[in-house]
């Protein structure tokens, strides 16, 4: 049995190897960048070490430098997890050169697999079918056209040490084949140095549809299927088992031609074989290719997991240390349905820009098996996969599956960073994935609905309102909120921006808890029944309102918004304070938005912010001075146009 395991990962990933590890009574030890340092994945373990760095390159793919720390640190074996070292041969063969236990497949069968073009080969003597096309050497542009033309269009170019879409082009007609073939070529170039191609049909229609397989060196089972086919740009989005549709006749075939595969080269531990299906019709036996195999741990297992009531990691831990295949084919039954939902830090709106930053607010629904990396107050890093979760639902059908999913989905909370949270919502509520006739080509059909924002409603600017006053929170009292006046009910007014729209809404407040909101001249009465309906959450100046769709409003500071440029450039001081910081020197050059001074009053800073471009002039702040209001503090003197 392994004693001190090393985990040649991050993330959620390493989170879920160290959980599992434990439970088998396995000491753990992670390895952490710079930027990892307090991550939560090193917190998961018994120990870390540091490679320091903060890039890939200078520590998660420092092979050398991670075997080091094993021997040091009394490990006795290394699982890699997914991505990085992974799938490398030659770290996995260092690995047991150095004495220590590898958690995955053989090093032979890790390069059997690597190149596309020679694992198809070697997939149709061992009996799995392929799809049609060209997986010879000759590589010029002439003989690329021929088998393109024999194959007939449309046709894929794909690299044959891709993945992830890249050096991957699909080419409609002839004419366009030699502007693809090069852009291929080329990408595949700087992704894997290795600019080789192959030819294969496009399939219509497609179905991204795979094969989990386990096995110990002698023998292989299949554990069921996954349908992985609501994909962005060929990166899975929504993966479920079992795959919608599929017939048990279509099942066994898949199930034994990946066995098949897996015994072809002597696999050992986790794998996926992967298989592209015609879903132009119903599912048959001769509709299925094969497409690739990934030799390691799938980032979609916990479906499987769900479905079975086994622990994938649990078995690679124990076939690694010699053990069997703990269960014989006719002892794997699937029950009940699961999907499972990849949670990301990135704008949907904006082209899935990924989104880096401080999670100043996390609280995932209920209902969910959560597979995630990070916590509240923790930071999405620019150097990493934006991932902060996997939400995984579970039902004893599909239709209860996906309800838990939605609900938790909805229930889930995020501030601080943008999310995909309601394009995952949009894509579970698509009619065609609710009824299970999908594709790999919805997302891309669809994406302008998928992604399209909602502009907010009167009732929404007034719950920010609220929110940013703190008159959300149902357990306060909120007797004294009112305020005092002798005739009316106190008026506040706050200044809100959603985008570029910009709204003041004025608040009164009535003993009772009822709140009446005017939005752009539209009177809203919210009593303490409604005010709780929808939650909302103030984190760092924003108000975040989540439900189907999560709006964000920034709460203009007062101070900053009377703190202007006057008309003869003057930046005053809004009201008595201390100047804490001066950004700026006479005579400096600013830009519209520069900030200029901070200014502590009411135990709160602001910053003071240029309103247009000039030089600063006349610069009287200095720092740790206490200022009264209305005092001059600088004058931006406004940038001379050209003549």
């Amino acid at each position: 049995m392994i004693q001190k395991l090393l985990i040649a990962n991050r993330g959620e990933i390493a989170c879920r190897i160290a959980r599992s590890a434990r439970e088998m009574g396995i000491a753990t030890l992670a390895i952490a960048s710079e930027a990892d340092e307090e991550a939560l994945h090193v917190q998961s373990c018994d120990e870390a070490v540091y490679l320091g760095g903060h890039s890939p390159a200078e520590s998660y793919l420092r092979s050398d430098a991670i075997i080091a720390a094993a021997l040091e640190c009394g490990a006795d074996a290394i699982h890699p997890g997914y991505g990085f070292l992974s799938e490398d041969p030659d770290f996995a063969q260092a690995v047991q050169e150095a004495g220590l236990i590898w958690v995955g497949p053989p090093a032979a069968a890790i390069r059997a697999m690597g190149l596309k073009d020679a694992a198809k080969a070697l997939m149709q003597k061992a009996g799995v079918p392929i799809v049609p096309g060209y997986h010879g050497e000759t590589q010029s542009l002439e003989r690329l056209q021929q088998a393109a033309a024999e194959i007939g269009y449309p046709v894929l170019i794909k690299a044959v040490a891709g993945g992830g879409g890249k050096g991957m082009r699909r080419v409609d007609r002839p004419e366009e084949f030699a502007a693809h073939l090069a852009s291929a070529q080329s990408e595949a170039q700087g992704a894997f140095g290795n600019a080789r191609v192959l030819i294969e049909k496009f399939i219509a229609n497609p179905r991204h549809i795979e094969i989990q397989v386990f096995g110990d060196g002698q023998k292989a089972v299949h554990l069921y299927e996954r349908d992985c086919s609501l994909q962005r740009r060929h990166q899975k989005v929504i993966e479920e088992a079992p795959a919608p549709h599929m017939p048990n006749a279509v099942r066994d075939a898949m199930g034994r031609a990946a066995v098949r595969a897996a015994q072809a080269i002597g696999y050992a531990s986790a794998g996926t074989v992967e298989f592209i299906v015609d879903g132009s019709a119903a599912l048959n036996e001769d509709s299925f290719y094969f497409m690739e195999m990934n030799t390691r741990l799938q980032v979609e297992h916990p479906v499987t997991e769900e479905i079975l009531g086994i622990d994938l990691v649990a078995w690679q831990l124990q076939v690694a240390a010699g053990g069997l295949l703990p269960l014989k084919q006719d002892e794997i039954h699937a029950q009940g349905h699961s999907i499972e939902a990849r949670l990301y830090a990135e704008d949907s709106t904006q082209g899935f820009l990924p989104s880096i930053g401080q999670l100043h607010h996390l609280n995932f629904g209920p209902g969910l098996r959560v597979e995630t990396g990070v916590a509240q107050g923790g930071q999405v890093t620019p150097y990493y996969d934006p991932m902060i979760a996997k939400l995984i639902a579970t039902g004893p059908d599909r239709a209860s599956a996906l309800r838990r999913l939605l609900r938790g989905l909805k229930l889930t909370q995020i501030a601080g960073l943008k999310t995909n949270r309601d394009f995952l919502i949009a894509l579970l509520q698509h009619e065609d994935f609710v009824a299970g006739s999908f594709d790999t080509g919805l997302i891309a059909r669809d994406m302008e609905g998928l992604t399209r924002a909602p502009a907010p409603a009167p009732e929404d600017w007034a719950r920010a309102a609220l929110c940013a006053m703190g008159l959300l929170d149902t357990g306060r009292d909120r007797q004294g909120d009112a305020g005092f006046t002798l005739f009316t009910p106190l008026r506040q007014s706050l200044a809100l921006r959603h985008q570029d729209q910009l709204q003041t809404v004025h608040v009164s407040l009535r003993p009772g808890g009822q709140a009446v909101v005017d939005v752009a001249g539209e009177i809203l009465e919210l009593g303490p029944r409604t005010l709780s309906q929808r939650p909302a959450v103030l984190a760092a100046g924003k108000a975040y309102l989540f439900g189907e769709q999560t709006l964000v409003f920034d709460v203009i500071d007062p101070l900053e918004r009377t703190a202007t440029v006057q008309s003869d450039g003057a930046i005053t001081a809004p009201m008595p304070g201390l100047v804490k910081q001066v950004f700026v020197r006479a005579g400096q050059e600013v830009a519209a938005g520069d900030p200029i001074v901070v200014l502590e009053a009411m135990k709160m800073q602001h910053t003071l912010c240029a309103d247009h471009a000039g030089r600063v002039e006349n610069l009287t702040a200095r720092q740790d001075q206490q200022v009264d209001a209305g005092v001059v503090l600088a004058v931006i003197e406004a940038a001379q146009e050209d003549a």
